[in-house]
């Protein structure tokens, strides 16, 4: 490890599982202390935590409703009381596809996706860019989107429509919070072994035939999208903002073919 995040402290949420988890980790070897965020999931974000800590590094487990205004500066207030400043934000909490057609979707399931994926990121962000703007500025946001901010599936409007959301939202923030020379970035995974993925995970079979579409012939392991991350958060990406890095093994491009 190099050690690029020494001396900075980030704030990852849903960073007891998956992608989250992962970037924790890999934030904790390369020396930035992390507040470690969950929603249910207590003992993955301590193991988290423990990880963290055996790369060396303070780590403190906070929990939250993310799509819940209260609870988002809750959770910002004991992560300032813990370590009196954040550097880095990653918004990586959310919720998936619900898998149902627009004219059989409920509200409450459209609004949770829509509350989680976006809300939650903006009630972040604005508390954070609060944070840094009363710091002097600098900073990184890092969003968690997917390739499906960009493709669409039958089935995904909400979970689609909330990675759509973020791609404007981050290239609005990054405008506004460049005079304080802060960073806002998203990176847009394709197929990951995370929880999302479940049965993927569980079935070696079924997992063989998902990778078909991807030119690479594999899934991303969360650890992946996690070094991605690194380079995001730190020093070496001063000059990029408002960019989505898609790390899909070449899905996207592979979407038109055959057309």
């Amino acid at each position: 490890m190099t050690g690029r995040l020494t001396g900075k402290t980030a704030l990852i949420t849903g960073s007891d599982s998956g992608i989250g988890q992962a970037t924790a980790i890999e934030f904790g070897r390369e020396g930035a202390d992390v507040v470690v965020h969950y929603l249910h999931d207590r003992d993955g974000a301590e193991h988290t935590r423990e990880q963290v800590a055996d790369a060396g590094r303070r780590a403190v487990v906070v929990q939250a409703d993310i799509s819940d205004e209260g609870e988002v500066e809750a959770m910002f207030d004991a992560a300032l009381a813990e370590f009196g400043t954040l550097d880095v934000l990653m918004n990586d909490a959310g919720v998936d596809a619900s898998g149902i057609p627009v004219a059989d979707l409920d509200t409450e399931t459209w609004d949770r996706a829509i509350r989680t994926n976006v809300y939650g990121a903006f009630f972040c962000s604005r508390r954070f860019v609060r944070h840094r703007r009363d710091e002097g500025g600098r900073g990184k946001i890092i969003n968690i989107t997917s390739i499906h901010q960009e493709v669409a599936r039958a089935g995904g409007s909400d979970y689609d429509t909330s990675k759509g959301a973020l791609l404007e939202f981050a290239k609005s923030l990054a405008l506004e919070v460049a005079p304080m020379k802060m960073n806002v970035n998203n990176i847009g995974p394709g197929m990951v072994l995370t929880p999302f993925n479940q049965k993927a995970i569980d079935d070696p079979s079924y997992l063989e035939e998902q990778v078909q579409s991807i030119p690479w012939k594999r899934a991303a392991e969360p650890a992946e999208i996690g070094k991605l991350a690194v380079f995001l958060a730190s020093d070496d990406a001063d000059y990029v903002t408002g960019s989505t890095y898609f790390m899909d093994g070449g899905l996207m491009q592979n979407q038109g073919q055959g057309a």
